[in-house]
This record gives structure tokens, sequence and C-alpha cells, in this order.
């Protein structure tokens, strides 16, 4: 009885919408898996006027940020990363699953996030294959993870604003 009670309340939780995660994670490496065994590194795939796959392989951050380390970068961001999934873990614990939008935006986030985690920990690097551009000016290359990562994180934002007296009401009744 005690299990049906406990399995009751975290079904009442944000973490029902775990299951986003888990389909970022799949969408996520299942399409780098196919770049990377379809394309040529740095050999630009014309899809479109705005579209290229292109494989590269970050060893950095976003814009390449911190890519000519010696290193250390990879287990430093891994780390980063996984305390960041752990926070955001119990923040989507603590919310009622009727906190949508919140939900939804935390699971983006902790997909992508361990997408991107799981290249790095696995090979030392982050697989990216989207190029966006326009005529020569080019967007840094991104991945599925990435594309997560930055839709749940303008979604939180909006839910902010958007939800901002629930989201209270919900703080000040589970505190």
């Amino acid at each position: 009885m005690a299990d049906n009670n406990i399995n009751s309340s975290v079904m009442q939780k944000g973490v029902v919408w775990l299951w986003l995660s888990g389909l970022v994670f799949v969408l996520d490496q299942w399409t780098k898996s196919i770049a990377s065994a379809s394309l040529q590194m740095y050999e630009a795939n014309h899809v479109n006027e705005y579209l290229n796959w292109t494989l590269m392989h970050n060893k950095g951050v976003a814009f390449s940020f911190l890519a000519n380390q010696s290193g250390w970068q990879r287990w430093f961001l891994s780390v980063l990363a996984i305390v960041i999934v752990a926070w955001l873990l119990v923040w989507l614990y603590q919310n009622s699953k009727q906190m949508k939008l919140q939900n939804i935006s935390l699971a983006l986030v902790i997909g992508g996030a361990l997408g991107n985690v799981c290249d790095r920990l696995l090979l030392g690097h982050v697989i990216d294959f989207i190029e966006l551009h326009y005529h020569e000016h080019f967007w840094p290359a991104f991945n599925v993870a990435d594309s997560a990562i930055c839709l749940g994180a303008v979604l939180l934002i909006i839910d902010a604003f958007v939800n901002k007296h629930e989201n209270e009401k919900h703080e000040h009744t589970s505190g």
C-alpha cells in the first residue's frame, strides 16, 4: 500500500515529464550517429540556401569557447553539466505536474545536457552537424541537444513571465 502512495505521489510531480528528456536524448544520439556515419568532417553538404549538414567536433562549449584548451575543459564541463542536471531534476521533482510549461522547459534542458555530456565523456568532444548561414555569415554548428537546451531556456524565460503568479503560488504551497 505504501508503494502505491509513493507512485501516486511521484505521478503528481514534474518528473512525469522526464519521458521528454529521454526522447531528446535518444533523438540527439541517433542524429549524431547518422551524421557521424554519413558526413565527412568539415565538408558542407548543402541542403538549401540557409542550411548545411557539416560534421564538426567541438571540444569546448557554445561558439567553441574553451575548445583550444589542453583537455581539462572536458572534465570540468562534464561535471558542471551533471551538477546542473541534478539541480534541474530536484527542481522538476519539486514541481507539480500541472506546471506544464516549466516542466517541459526543464525536461528539454535535461535531455539536451545529457546528450552533450554523453558525447563529452565517451568521445572527448560534442558532435555538431547543423550549420545555419545567410550568404557568407555562418552561425556556429550545433545539434539536437543544443536546440533542446536553447528551446528549454527560452520557454523557461517565457514561463517566468506568463505564469509568474502561478509559479509563486506553487512555491508557497510546496515550501
